[in-house]
């Protein structure tokens, strides 16, 4: 399918079969900004029934924990478990934002990180930094979904922001479905600073 996102924000995109170890029946899709900025990425796993709600993940980049597995965050094992979700269930969408730290840069995020090393939580770091708690737009993922024709979703998330956002912009979310892997020594302060300060479901 050849996609083209509206000159708001994103345009073109380039798609391509690409079969991986948790789903291999998999269309990749880039998506190209209109000027400037960051490709973003979507997962066409198996097949999907636009007559349904659609299995979705939107996942931010996360180059510590998504490819060198860091135990900080729970990430890696988010991105790895939706897809196989997602698979599992038959078909869906794995929403892939280059919004890497929540939106603040791999470099700013180890900056974050030298910070939680002297006692701040995530939220204080990214506050002493200069950044909002979360400076990730989620109106980008709700564009995509948009220029694949998905207007009615099932959201793999515990992050209730995402849901207001699809449901702002005219994505319905028929059902919030929760994803609780990952927690581990290393990050269990990481998560219950995300619960208690961002509002996150855990």
């Amino acid at each position: 399918m050849n996609l083209a996102i509206s000159s708001t924000s994103i345009a073109d995109a380039i798609t391509a079969e690409v079969p991986t170890a948790r789903a291999e029946n998999t269309q990749f899709h880039i998506f190209r900004p209109n000027i400037s900025g960051e490709e973003h990425y979507a997962m066409e796993i198996g097949k999907i029934n636009r007559d349904q709600p659609i299995l979705v993940r939107i996942h931010s980049a996360c180059f510590t924990g998504d490819v060198l597995g860091s135990l900080k965050c729970d990430c890696g094992p988010q991105l790895h478990a939706a897809t196989k979700m997602i698979n599992d269930h038959g078909g869906g969408l794995l929403i892939y934002l280059n919004q890497e730290g929540r939106g603040i840069g791999l470099a700013n995020k180890i900056r974050a990180y030298s910070l939680q090393d002297q006692g701040f939580d995530t939220v204080e770091a990214n506050h002493r930094l200069g950044f909002e708690d979360d400076e990730r737009d989620f109106q980008l993922a709700a564009t995509i979904l948009k220029e694949m024709r998905i207007t009615n979703i099932k959201l793999i998330t515990n992050n209730p922001s995402k849901v207001s956002t699809m449901n702002k912009f005219n994505i319905s979310v028929a059902e919030r479905i929760p994803l609780k892997v990952g927690q581990n020594k290393n990050n269990l302060r990481y998560l219950e600073t995300k619960a208690k300060k961002s509002g996150h479901l855990m």
